[in-house]
């Protein structure tokens, strides 16, 4: 959150909008440093935890339950969030997550801001497929990239493993397809709908964007 006041060049009073806001991690962060906050996703039970979370803090954050492309916004918000992914590329095909930028774009006001943060379809071109393990604090990750090229879908797995316990052969099972974009995509696609992409990063640190990257931090502006 700190990042994106920084890199956003935000003041305090600004409208946020974040899309696919999960339970509100950041959205009530940001209501909790005074920021007026729309946080919208289609799981009902993350909505309803948010709602409770802001109400015991009396948080000006207002949540919603619905699919990101019937959103109705017209030019009411200054800026819109897409974390964690923030549902780009999760959707049935290529044009259905196109709608998300259009949503995007609708909900800005002129001079707008977006900030994403996604997987870079150019790391996935150099480095996937691939499997990675992980040493935590409590277990051990093992995941799982298969990556098809011509589609530029992600299958992605995951197997953790809490330590002390017996183990058996590991079968990891594959989660939802991700479409990957590069970032000369998401410039192509953000300017078809009046949007310039202004910055770019590969990690909360401020470090360039980079294909030997797998995080792709993005901040555009409404045309």
């Amino acid at each position: 959150v700190d990042f994106i006041i920084d890199k956003l060049h935000l003041k305090g009073g600004e409208r946020i909008l974040d899309l696919a806001c999960g339970f509100g991690r950041h959205s009530l962060e940001l209501a909790r440093q005074g920021f007026s906050v729309t946080g919208v996703d289609i799981t009902s039970a993350y909505i309803r935890f948010a709602k409770e979370k802001s109400q015991e803090e009396g948080l000006c954050a207002n949540f919603l339950c619905c699919d990101i492309r019937e959103l109705q916004f017209d030019q009411k918000f200054d800026v819109v969030l897409n974390m964690a992914d923030g549902a780009i590329g999760y959707l049935e095909n290529d044009t259905e997550n196109k709608k998300i930028f259009t949503s995007v774009s609708n909900a800005l006001k002129p001079g707008g801001k977006q900030f994403m943060d996604i997987m870079n379809g150019s790391y996935a071109d150099s480095h996937f497929p691939c499997r990675l393990w992980e040493a935590g604090e409590k277990g051990l990750t093992l995941s799982e990239f298969e990556w098809n090229n011509e589609t530029r879908v992600l299958l992605y797995g995951q197997l953790d493993f809490e330590y002390g316990q017996p183990i058996s052969k590991p079968s990891i099972t594959e989660g939802n397809p991700i479409r990957l974009y590069t970032l000369a995509e998401i410039k192509d696609i953000l300017s078809s709908v009046g949007m310039n992409v202004t910055d770019s990063f590969s990690d909360f640190d401020g470090k360039p964007s980079s294909d030997n990257n797998i995080q792709l931090l993005i901040c555009s502006e409404k045309v």
